[in-house]
């Protein structure tokens, strides 16, 4: 039985085809086959004519499972490498998807740094020392004693800033008057009602228009060195 196989199998059963594709076309007078296939046809003929009847059809089955063990073998390589190929594309999205959320978590983490500097930074400007009603009211006021309210009330890191606004406005004189514009006071506030908010007494007491000048900068700008920069580039604030 070992000249049984798959192969003898198929090549038997394709000879055994052409044989008789062969016979009839002897029959309507063709030329045939050359003698050599003729020879080999025969023999496998012979061959498969060799294997008793009952087993052909254990070698037509043993070949079925062949050809699905060779088709199951490859449909199980085509799913692992899809499945390698899909984890890797997996991993690789997985990747640019924590990075970008690190970068986002850095981003939001800087912006809330800035923020809380900003607020502190602002917190730190408005809060001062002493207010306008803890200075007793004067019939007059020198600029030295202008100077040291002013040092009182506004805080000592945007002093500085404070200081340069009010020397080219006003060079620290309190009742300092635009003759053209009406513009009044340390600030040169127009009109110079503006001041009122601070207090009534804004046209003779220097304390209430020192409150009402550094609230603006403030409101205005953030705090008095931010009001410096932008009258440095622009020569008014």
């Amino acid at each position: 039985m070992s000249r049984i196989s798959v192969r003898g199998f198929a090549v038997a059963s394709a000879t055994a085809v052409t044989t008789v594709g062969a016979v009839v076309g002897v029959a309507s007078g063709s030329t045939g086959q050359p003698p050599q296939e003729a020879e080999a046809t025969a023999s496998d003929a012979t061959l498969l004519a060799d294997i008793p009847a009952g087993q052909q059809a254990q070698v037509q089955t043993s070949s079925l499972k062949q050809q699905a063990q060779t088709q199951a073998i490859a449909a199980d390589t085509a799913a692992q490498k899809s499945a390698e190929e899909s984890a890797r594309k997996q991993a690789a999205e997985d990747a640019v998807a924590k990075q970008q959320a690190a970068q986002d978590a850095k981003e939001k983490a800087e912006k809330e740094a800035k923020e809380r500097a900003a607020a502190k930074k602002a917190a730190a400007s408005r809060s001062a020392t002493r207010d306008s009603s803890d200075f007793a009211p004067q019939s007059s006021y020198s600029v030295a004693q202008v100077q040291s309210m002013a040092r009182q009330m506004v805080p000592s890191g945007q002093f500085q800033c404070f200081s340069n606004i009010v020397d080219h406005e006003s060079s620290w004189n309190y009742k300092a008057t635009n003759a053209s514009s009406g513009a009044y006071g340390l600030f040169q506030a127009l009109p110079g009602t503006k001041m009122a908010s601070a207090g009534a007494d804004w046209q003779t007491n220097p304390a209430t228009q020192i409150k009402w000048g550094l609230g603006y900068m403030n409101d205005r700008y953030g705090s008095p060195c931010e009001a410096w920069s932008f009258w440095q580039a622009n020569n008014w604030y």
